[in-house]
């Protein structure tokens, strides 16, 4: 038992002197440098912001009507509000707008005062709104010069919108990358580099506001005069991407 162990330190021994050796003998050929850099990419990259649009054309409008009542007491201009607002929504599902595009909403009951006579309640006034969306956009002028005689007597918002908004903002897109990419390629030439791969891209989103264009209009009971001539021209939306793009140098 004690030969055997003898022999194992003798082989141990020999093993660390061959690692010993070859250890000097690697020094010797590649020296250890003082320091050591360590390359990092981020260091090494060329950041350019870039915004473009797409121009499109808007397919479908959202109105906003309001139906106003007025009355002596509370309950009689609700009851006549009610009405009205039966008649509007009949007539609009009469022009073939579905159900499930018309609501309902900002319920308002009044008092009407005389500020002459001291604050003096004279009658009430309730006004309920309308939203009617997906409206096609050849549609849209009739559908406003026709609603007036149904019993709409406040027209007050009009939004434009485009079916294709999503495909006209990836289009944006794609020509913010290839915007930047141009913008980098100038910078490296400029500063003696050579223009490496995209590292990192930030988008910036603000809400896609862009996917409307929204035209306020106090139109009240004075327009009924007009409303056979009113025309719709919505022209054109503006998709607009904007992004951050890194660029590796080399």
């Amino acid at each position: 038992m004690r030969k055997h162990f003898t022999q194992t330190a003798v082989i141990l021994a020999a093993v660390s002197a061959i690692g010993l050796t070859a250890c000097t003998q690697g020094s010797t050929s590649a020296p250890i440098p003082d320091t050591i850099k360590v390359e990092n990419v981020k260091d090494n990259v060329i950041t350019v912001q870039s915004t473009e649009e797409v121009k499109v054309v808007p397919d479908m409008a959202e109105l906003v009507f309001s139906v106003t009542t007025q009355a002596a007491d509370a309950k009689a201009c609700q009851e006549q509000n009610s009405k009205d607002l039966e008649n509007v929504i009949s007539f609009l599902k009469g022009t073939g707008i579905a159900e499930t595009s018309i609501q309902t909403s900002n319920y308002g009951l009044d008092p009407i005062y005389d500020w002459n006579s001291g604050r003096t309640i004279t009658g009430y006034e309730m006004n309920t709104t309308i939203t009617v969306s997906d409206i096609p956009i050849d549609q849209a002028g009739t559908l406003i010069s026709s609603s007036v005689e149904a019993g709409i007597n406040s027209i007050s918002q009009i939004t434009y919108l485009s079916s294709k908004y999503d495909e006209s903002y990836q289009q944006a897109l794609k020509n913010a990358i290839a915007s930047a990419k141009v913008k980098a390629e100038a910078i490296a030439e400029a500063g003696g580099c050579t223009l490496g791969p995209v590292v990192h891209v930030e988008e910036y989103n603000d809400n896609q506001i862009a996917r409307y264009s929204t035209y306020k209009n106090a139109a009240t009971e004075d327009m009924a005069a007009g409303a056979a001539a009113m025309s719709v021209e919505p022209g054109q939306l503006s998709v607009e991407a904007r992004v951050t793009v890194e660029f590796e140098i080399q």
